[in-house]
């Protein structure tokens, strides 16, 4: 009988150590992790519709839908479109003035009001200009923290024609789990900036 009660005081003498020893072991958090996504291969085809005033390459993997209001108000001309992404969730708003009706001033101010705009949310926006082999100029704008958009720009011959175009995700801002697709797309935008042509102005 004392060797029973000895061997249960025993046992239960090592559960107690054992949850002492368990309280005091080292604690590793897990990293957070997100879902893997499986990026297509950049490949691309002609946006040249007839009537529009520029031409450029774009994803076979994206859809360009004409866009026919702004903020429930009618565009101000017909060439406002948007490249859909819908594997991403995500969307290039692009916007077409024409200088003229505009002053070529007020535009690029309006274009970098927009872009800072997102001053509260982000860490850090970056400007480069643009100059590419088609003679096309602008400006690259990169938005770091968790705003609504991390890449923005705008070309413009500077006498007729101004474009702005703005990458949107249809989800809650989130740097991290965005950063592989941002920087897949953002690919694309220069892809896009890279073979951007200006065709006669638009009637």
């Amino acid at each position: 009988m004392k060797t029973i009660n000895l061997l249960a005081g025993l046992f239960v003498l090592g559960l107690c150590a054992g949850a002492l020893l368990s309280c005091n072991s080292d604690y590793t958090p897990k990293r957070k992790g997100y879902f893997k996504i499986d990026m297509p291969k950049h490949d691309y085809q002609t946006f040249d519709r007839a009537g529009y005033p520029y031409t450029f390459e774009y994803p076979v993997y994206a859809n360009v839908v004409k866009d026919s209001t702004y903020f429930d108000s009618t565009t101000e001309n017909p060439y406002w479109i948007n490249i859909d992404f819908p594997q991403f969730n995500a969307r290039i708003y692009v916007s077409y003035k024409a200088i003229g009706k505009n002053s070529f001033e007020k535009l690029r101010d309006d274009a970098f009001k927009m872009t800072f705009k997102h001053t509260s949310k982000a860490s850090s926006i970056d400007q480069t200009p643009i100059q590419t082999t088609n003679g096309i100029g602008g400006m690259y704008f990169s938005v770091g923290g968790n705003a609504a958009t991390a890449h923005q720009f705008f070309v413009t011959d500077t006498s007729r024609n101004f474009l702005r175009g703005a990458l949107y995700f249809d989800t809650t801002p989130n740097e991290d789990s965005l950063r592989p697709v941002n920087d897949f797309l953002q690919q694309d935008m220069v892809h896009l900036i890279n073979t951007f042509r200006w065709r006669a102005a638009a009637k």
